[in-house]
C-alpha cells in the first residue's frame, strides 16, 4: 500500500470524522502561480465573509522561498499518482497560505518550523531544503514523520512535520480533487420499492393496488403523482 493509499484508508475510517475544514511564483508568469481560494462569491459565504476573505487574499504572508518550501512539502506528503494530481494540483499550498492570515496562531510554527527545516538542512547537506536532491530531502522528511521514532532533538522538526501534514491533508481531502480521490458519492437517490410487507401486516394496513401501480412502480419513478380536490390518485 502506497502512502495516498495509506492516508485515504484512516480518513474513510475515523479520521475523516476529524477533519473540520501549481508551483508557486509569486509573479504572474506561471502557470503554477498562487491562486485565490474562489474565483467566485458564490460558495457559500456571508457578506461579511466574503468581505473579510477578500481582504485577506489580498494579504502575502510567506516570502517566496517559505512559499516554494511549503509546496515542496505538500508534494512529498501527498504526491500523485495515476489517477489523480498532487496536494499542489488541487491548490493546497494557496490553502495553507490563507489559512496562516485566517488563523494567526499558526504563522509562528509554520515559519519558525521552516527555519527550523532550512537549518538542519544546512547541517546535514550544507544547503536549504528546498535545494536539496529528492532523496535528500525525503532522508530529512524520514527523520522528523513518525513521532514515535524521532530523535529528542528532532522534535521541533516533528511538531512542523506534523502541522504540515494536518494542513496538507485537510486542503487536499477538502477540496475537488480530493473528494473525488476518496470517491465520497454524498446523497443519491435510492429506489424505494414501499413499506415492507411485514410491517404493514403489523399495522393491519395494505396499499390500494391502484397506488401502488402508479407510484411504486420504478419504471414511473421520475413522473409526478397527480390528485383531486378529494385526495384521490389521478395519475
Amino acid at each position: 500500500m502506497d502512502r495516498r493509499d495509506t492516508i485515504k484508508s484512516l480518513l474513510l475510517g475515523s479520521v475523516a470524522a476529524g477533519l473540520a475544514f501549481n508551483g508557486c511564483t509569486l509573479d504572474g508568469s506561471s502557470e503554477n502561480n498562487i491562486k485565490k481560494v474562489s474565483d467566485s462569491p458564490l460558495y457559500g459565504r456571508t457578506k461579511p465573509e466574503l468581505e473579510r476573505d477578500k481582504e485577506l487574499l489580498e494579504q502575502t504572508f510567506f516570502t517566496e522561498h517559505e512559499l516554494l518550501t511549503v509546496a515542496t512539502l505538500c508534494d512529498i506528503i501527498l504526491p500523485k499518482n495515476q489517477q489523480f494530481g498532487s496536494a499542489n494540483d488541487a491548490g493546497v499550498t494557496e490553502f495553507i497560505e490563507f489559512i496562516v492570515k485566517d488563523m494567526p496562531q499558526k504563522q509562528t510554527p509554520l515559519r519558525g518550523g521552516i527555519m527550523w527545516l532550512d537549518g538542519y538542512s544546512k547541517k546535514l547537506y550544507n544547503k536549504e531544503f528546498i535545494e536539496c536532491s529528492d532523496s535528500e530531502q525525503m532522508a530529512i522528511c524520514d527523520q522528523i514523520a513518525y513521532p514515535k521514532k524521532t530523535k529528542p532533538a528532532l522534535k521541533p522538526g516533528e511538531q512542523f512535520f506534523t502541522t504540515m501534514r494536518n494542513l496538507t491533508l485537510t486542503g487536499y481531502f477538502t477540496s475537488k480533487m480530493g473528494i473525488e480521490d476518496l470517491g465520497y458519492q454524498g446523497n443519491t437517490p435510492n429506489v424505494w420499492d414501499g413499506i415492507p410487507d411485514e410491517i404493514l401486516k403489523d399495522y393491519t394496513v395494505k396499499y390500494d393496488e391502484d397506488w401502488l401501480a402508479k407510484c411504486v412502480d420504478q419504471s414511473k419513478r421520475g413522473e409526478i403523482a397527480v390528485w383531486d380536490e378529494e385526495g384521490n390518485l389521478i395519475s
